[in-house]
């Protein structure tokens, strides 16, 4: 192999580097944006995210990078694409290629009206207002759509936006997931209704002072292996997790005060995506193999120690004793049966981050559906609430009481996220499927968790998930370590072997 390939490819890792550099910047003041800035910043701001993604995209889409891709990938280091230098070279070439379809001055315009999309959500969650937020919400639609047919797509429109987030997956796969899903999820839940049980969830909606919640929910972020000394917990209006540097991971949960598990199931979430974060090879930040394999996968992580683990009897087992020390007026007369029932609940819901796992995929199928239809210019935005209504009415047989406990209750379209929804039910059936082979490969989990011991799953992770990057697309990552292509059967399996025994199923 000549030295001048290998030159030429350092000089290309580090121009990638460089510009991961911007990106780190423009996510730091994304998180900046979402939990501190004030809402007088957000013009300046616009401005700010508007020069640096401007910036970003004239690095990936300069012809200099396409000419340096056009040489290396004819060369030997190219010939594996799972070799360090092969994965990485067909990741940059795939990014280049997507990103060379868009004019630079659209993905400014993207990125200033998310600025101010974010600040309309947020005020118009507040005060239950969607005609509020609509205009700006019009106009992302707009920005999306013109980015969908730039990009250009096999089928419809949200193929092109769904690749952003889940490469190579396809709109009509997801359908076709989610509809085996919904199959076998709603005669789950109408058993679950029929068995007569209901857990007293009253004990979860007492008085948990916020201070002792974000002391309990950092303990226990630590002890299934979020390394704070590279990370830090805020709080904010949606969660979320961002890491603007290979040694700075930053989740975020929103607390209230009369609800236990609102803040602390999802300090679990954004730790399991913390964790993959900070798994990933810090030599390669800013390159593939430093970054996640896609978002179905990074919420397989999330999804699998909030899900798997801390809803799991045998976390409690070994958690309880402390909870009920932290909070002894609520908790004190509880069994932990009754807690562990409570926690558990199965009722249909209105709000996604509040969902149990029974009913949560139907509320991803409620967003597929709708967002379809919007990119489609099939539902006219001012229709949006009462669609929104008669899906739910639809799937899960409730409807929302207002617009911000309904279209307004997540960030992602104010931030211009179309597509990205359909990544949390890939990521609940990757993470069961993962979860049941690290069971086979290690056995005794529970026993382990009841004991207080996480280190042995986290390594496993470690070895089989995080250490990889982009190597892998997300499907042959999945069938790499498990032996077989994905399938909605381990997802199926653990909801039923755990909910048959708290409802009495047969």
């Amino acid at each position: 192999m000549s030295d001048s390939a290998r030159q030429l490819y350092r000089t290309l890792c580090q121009h990638i580097r460089t510009t991961a550099l911007l990106s780190s910047v423009e996510q730091l003041l994304a998180w900046d944006e979402r939990t501190m800035l004030p809402s007088a910043g957000a013009e300046h701001r616009a401005e700010q995210v508007t020069l640096l993604s401007g910036m970003i995209h004239q690095r990936w889409t300069d012809p200099q990078l396409g000419e340096w891709l056009a040489e290396l990938t004819e060369s030997p280091l190219a010939l594996d694409q799972h070799s360090d230098t092969g994965a990485t070279l067909r990741r940059i070439k795939r990014r280049h290629e997507r990103l060379v379809k868009l004019p630079r001055t659209l993905v400014e315009e993207l990125a200033r009206a998310s600025v101010f999309g974010q600040q309309a959500w947020q005020a118009a969650r507040r005060d239950n207002d969607f005609p509020a937020f609509r205009p700006w919400l019009e106009k992302i639609l707009a920005l999306k759509r013109q980015e969908a047919d730039a990009l250009g797509y096999p089928d419809g429109r949200y193929d092109a936006l769904l690749d952003e987030y889940e490469p190579e997956e396809r709109t009509t796969n997801v359908a076709r997931v989610l509809a085996q899903l919904r199959e076998q999820l709603v005669p789950l839940v109408e058993e679950i209704r029929q068995s007569g049980r209901r857990p007293d969830v009253s004990v979860l909606r007492q008085s948990f002072p916020i201070g002792e919640q974000e002391s309990f929910g950092r303990e226990a972020a630590a002890r299934l292996g979020f390394d704070f000394n590279r990370g830090r917990l805020d709080a904010t209006a949606h969660p979320f997790c961002c890491s603007p540097g290979p040694h700075d991971c930053r989740i975020t949960t929103r607390f209230n005060e009369y609800s236990f598990s609102e803040a602390f199931f999802s300090i679990l979430h954004e730790a399991g995506h913390g964790i993959y974060e900070q798994g990933l090879p810090a030599d390669e930040y800013g390159l593939p193999l430093g970054e996640a394999t896609s978002l179905g996968i990074h919420e397989s992580q999330s999804r699998l120690w909030e899900n798997m683990v801390g809803r799991s009897l045998a976390f409690w087992e070994h958690f309880y004793l402390q909870a009920q020390r932290r909070f002894p007026q609520v908790l004190g007369g509880v069994s932990l049966d009754d807690f562990y029932f409570a926690i558990n609940d199965v009722r249909p819901s209105p709000i996604r981050v509040e969902a149990d796992e029974a009913t949560y995929n139907l509320h991803i199928l409620v967003r597929f559906e709708l967002e379809q239809a919007l990119l489609a210019d099939d539902l006219p935005l001012a229709d949006l609430p009462g669609a929104w209504s008669e899906q739910y009415e639809r799937y899960l047989g409730i409807r929302p009481s207002g617009d911000a406990e309904g279209v307004l209750q997540d960030i992602h379209w104010s931030g211009g996220a179309i597509g990205y929804f359909p990544t949390y039910s890939l990521g609940n059936l990757y993470a069961a499927q993962l979860f049941a082979q690290a069971e086979a490969d290690l056995g005794g989990l529970s026993d382990q968790f009841a004991r207080g011991e996480f280190q042995p799953l986290l390594q496993w992770l470690r070895r089989n998930v995080h250490q990889h990057g982009q190597r892998y697309g997300a499907a042959e990552l999945v069938e790499r370590v498990t032996g077989r292509p994905l399938s909605h059967a381990p997802l199926i399996d653990h909801l039923r072997g755990k909910f048959a025994p708290l409802y009495g199923l047969a």
